[in-house]
Formats: structure tokens, sequence, C-alpha cells
């Protein structure tokens, strides 16, 4: 074994990478492998400062012959005031195509939910990307998330192993469609975790799951890999259509990438000041997805949104139990609405999902339900994307929100009744599955009609009367009893509006 000390600064080179800044260390080189049989193994050592860049990339040499590449890793975990950030340290690492923007030499991450990992050519650790060791310079990828007032003091160990590659295994991914029911409302969860990141339950455990919950679709969403699209493939059936994407994990917001094509990998390696988010959008777009940005009122750290809803299909509301940053970010989307109507410009959807790591998080609490000309994924991301969908708690709760006018004229969620401004109106909600949940009619005014409960059965039917004048839009929300005074209860469930007037 031999060892490596990269703590002085001076062997460090800062540099940019088309986005954040990042180090560079000092390059680890291994002897060929003419040397001699065996696993060879190189240790690193340094320490981070307090206001290290956002990656710090170690250089290694790798020779030919070399049949995998093992990693594991150690740090410092020193005791900090209440309050202040401790040590956090991500890892991954990029082959010898490079670390450029974009990721063209990707080939793994797991963040800080593993402390080693290894890949070859016919396997690889949850998170890798198994394919050929090539001769070349090859990148181990720290991300110092939080870093102590103490700093960051790590160990990294590197070890090669020579001999022949195995077969790289072509890749196999579920179809793009599943069975259906021709144009109907379909049930999803568009946001779960695997081993493939930091989730603890394999995909065929969350395959289940979602099948228990009553849902008909789903769509991978590891954290900054898409190493898990492989690995769906034997999971889907008629009766669930598993949607391939990627949570885009960056330090100033996460972003679903919702049903991309196969093999799909979009980097995160930039803040919003790079003014590189928009590229990444468009390539999730060119790669057939949806951009959503995830819990954006969410109180971890990196978790808040800072690049705006330009970009955006659609925005998770509702991020797995209900809680006070979902109830902010409600807020905030009906805030978008209005100014959409005040503007005439185009609206963004809103949907929630389960970000359902391990146990106790519950698959499909909440769901998006979405009516869908099929059960393909075009049909589930148009549904989607035209807003025509509700977001539920559970299976158990069902939804139909429609408006007429007084000559037959009817729309229904995403859609727009075209009335004169003073033509009465009448909105329509009927429910099931919310025993006693109170039924509130949201406006660009304001929550202008609460119901009394809904009785114990949890079904029902609420109407409610206006006019284009009075209401731009219509949208409804299901609460249960508040525990206390005047708030308003967790949510049961909530609908995209439907428009009201001929714009």
């Amino acid at each position: 074994m031999c060892e490596d000390d990269h703590a002085g600064i001076g062997r460090r080179a800062v540099f940019v990478t088309g986005a954040a800044a990042a180090l560079t260390l000092a390059t680890v080189s291994f002897a060929s492998a003419a040397d001699g049989p065996g696993p060879r193994t190189r240790t690193v050592r340094g320490t981070l400062p307090p206001g290290s860049p956002d990656f710090v990339y170690v250089p290694v040499d790798v020779p030919s012959g070399v049949r995998e590449i093992r990693v594991s890793y150690t740090y410092d975990r020193p005791a900090v005031p209440a309050g202040t950030p401790g040590n956090a340290l991500d890892i991954g690492v990029f082959d010898e195509r490079g670390t450029e923007l974009g990721g063209r030499g990707f080939r793994g991450w797991s963040g800080g939910a593993r402390s080693e990992f290894f890949l070859r050519a016919d396997d690889a650790t949850p998170g890798y990307v198994p394919g050929p060791v090539r001769a070349g310079t090859w990148h181990i990828a720290l991300g110092p998330y939080t870093v102590a007032p103490q700093g960051l003091s790590y160990e990294l160990t590197i070890t090669l192993t020579y001999g022949e590659p195995g077969e790289t295994v072509p890749p196999v991914y579920p179809p793009r469609r599943a069975k259906g029911r021709g144009r109907a409302w379909y049930r999803g969860d568009c946001h779960l975790h695997s081993v493939h990141s930091d989730g603890r339950r394999t995909p065929a455990e969350i395959a289940a799951l979602a099948r228990a919950a009553g849902l008909d679709f789903i769509n991978s969403s590891e954290h900054n890999t898409h190493s898990a699209h492989a690995h769906w493939a034997d999971l889907a059936g008629d009766d669930l259509l598993i949607l391939l994407g990627e949570e885009v994990t960056t330090r100033n917001g996460h972003v679903v990438a919702l049903g991309t094509d196969p093999g799909t990998f979009v980097d995160w390696r930039y803040r919003a000041r790079d003014n590189r988010f928009g590229r990444f959008a468009r390539q999730i777009r060119r790669a057939g997805g949806l951009v959503v940005p995830a819990h954006p009122h969410a109180t971890c750290i990196g978790c808040n949104w800072k690049f705006g809803f330009g970009e955006a299909d659609a925005v998770e509301v509702w991020n797995g139990p209900y809680t006070p940053d979902d109830e902010v970010a409600l807020a905030d989307w009906d805030g978008m609405l209005v100014a959409s109507v005040r503007e005439g410009r185009d609206w963004i959807p809103a949907m929630g999902s389960s970000d359902a790591h391990r146990d106790p998080d519950t698959v499909g609490h909440p769901q998006t339900v979405v009516l869908a000309d099929d059960l393909t994924r075009e049909a589930i991301q148009e549904g989607i994307r035209a807003g025509r969908s509700y977001v539920a708690e559970s299976a158990k709760v069902s939804l139909v929100l429609t408006a007429s006018g007084g000559r037959g004229e009817h729309a229904g969620i995403g859609e727009r009744l075209r009335v004169d401004a003073d033509t009465p109106v009448t909105v329509r909600l009927e429910v099931s599955g919310a025993p006693r949940c109170t039924v509130r009619f949201v406006t660009d005014q304001g929550v202008l009609f609460t119901s009394a409960p809904l009785p114990v059965s949890g079904s029902g039917v609420v109407e409610w009367r206006t006019t284009a004048s009075y209401a731009a839009y219509v949208r409804a929300e299901l609460r249960h009893e508040a525990a206390a005074g005047p708030l308003p209860g967790a949510l049961a469930a909530f609908t995209n509006p439907v428009f009201l007037g001929r714009e």
C-alpha cells in the first residue's frame, strides 16, 4: 500500500468546470500490470477548509489491464455548536473522458449514502454504471456538502485490480407503455428513491409497494445518477408503467427529470448564479422528459429552489407527509396562478409525490392522478403538462371537479370554461374517500367557499355558484379537520384549476 498526503494547499489547483468552481488535487499514479499481478492500493489523506469549492477532484492515472476500480473513504465528524453545519462529504467518479460539465465521463455518484463503491465491465455498486475500465486519467469526485469550522479531514483508499475484463451486458429498459384503460384517470408517484441513491429499498420492493398502493405508474428519480434505469425492466407490466428519470440535486435546489429517454444522465454541478440551469432543462426536454422543481420550499441544506420557474413544466407542491413547507409551496404556487391570470401568460401545473426513501415512508403518499389518453409515457406526460390532474393522499381519495355554464358548456380540471364575464357558473365537486374532510374552493381572489365537513362515509357532492368576473379560476382543496384554531388542517387532496372566462 502506498500513501499520498494532500493536506498542503500548495498541492491543489483551483479551476472552473464551466460552472461551479472546483479543486483538483495531485495525481495518484499506479504501476502497470506488467509489474506483477494482484490488486494495487493507494491511500490519499487531506483536509478541506471551510468555504471549500463544491467539488474536489482527485485524478487517478489508470494503466491498461485494469479489471476493477474500488474506492472507499472516511472523514471526521467533529462536534459543532448547535445550529452549525457539521461535516458531510459526498463521492462519485468520472472516467477517462473527463469531468467537463455535461457528464460525458460520468460513471457514478452515491452522494453520502455509502462509504465505498466498485465498478467493472460486468457489474457496479448501485449508483454506478458498469462498463470497461479503460486506461487514462480518471477522477474521484468529492463533494464537501458542508464543512465544519474545524475543517474536514478525509482518507481516500483506491484499489485497482488487474486482469481480463468481464463482459459488458447491454442494458434492457422497461417498455414505454402499459395496458391501460384508454382515456382514464391514472395514479402515479413520480419521485422515489431506491438503493441506487440514498434509499433503502430495492427497485423490486418499490414496484411491489406501488402496486399495493393502487398506482398505475411511477418514475425512477435517483439523486444525480441514472444507474437504476437498467434495473426496472423486469418489474414493469401491464398493470404498472415505469418511467425513467433523475432527481437532479444541485446546491440550489432539486429538480425531477420526469420520464426521460432510457440512459439519460443530467448533470447537477452548477448553482443558480452560474446561469447553466436552462441548458440542462433543455436537455431534459430533448430527452423526452418534463422539468419539475421538487419540494421548492424544503428546509434541508441545498433544497430550497433558487432557479426560478421559467423552465418548469410542473412544480412539485406536495412532497411526502404534509408539512408547513408544503403549505408554503401551495401558497406560492397559488400566487403564480394569480400572476399568470393577471399577466395573461401560461400557467404552471402542480403535482405531488412521496419522495419515499425507506420505511416508514409510504409509496403513493401523496400521488398525482392524471387524466390521460392511455397508460403510456407520452400520454401521462401530456396530462401532467396540461394540468389535467389532481393530488391525493392515497388511492382511496377520488375527485371530479367541473364547471358548467347555463347553456350546457362545461370544463374539467386543467381546462377553460369559455363563458362571458357575467354568465352564471356552477362549480361542482364530487368526492369519495375523504371522511370528515372540508372542501374549500380557492380562486384568484382567495378562498371564496368552505363547506361543512363531509360525512363519515367520505363521499359527497359540493356545489358553488360564481361568475368569471368574480373568479378567474377555481380549484378545490380537501382539508382534514384542523387540530386547533383557525389553521386550515392538512391536505387530503387538491386539484389543478378550472379556468373561467374567454381569456
